[in-house]
């Protein structure tokens, strides 16, 4: 079965190898047939800490890391984690 992945905007990064992601979507009121907001936050793995406030990052299911840990984060910002450091690594 495939994994899922969502996008999202972090909102916290304040735990250690863990930020909170706030993921929006777009659902139709069964009634009035208007778009409506609706939002979710999701505690996603960070294993390097590279992820701050305000990044936009893409996370994918995984097996159960804690008991609200089952996300982790793949992409930050367009580029795939771990991308800005073995950039900097290269160059030196």
């Amino acid at each position: 079965m495939p994994r899922r992945v969502l996008s999202g905007r972090v909102t916290s990064d304040k735990m250690d190898k863990t930020v909170t992601v706030l993921v929006d979507r777009r659902v139709i009121h069964p009634l009035y047939k208007k778009f409506i907001r609706r939002s979710k936050k999701y505690a996603a793995h960070d294993e390097l800490n590279e992820c701050k406030v305000g990044d936009t990052v893409r996370i994918e299911e995984c097996k159960p890391i804690s008991k609200r840990k089952t996300w982790t984060v793949t992409v930050r910002n367009g580029a795939p984690l771990g991308a800005a450091g073995a950039e900097s690594g290269a160059q030196a």
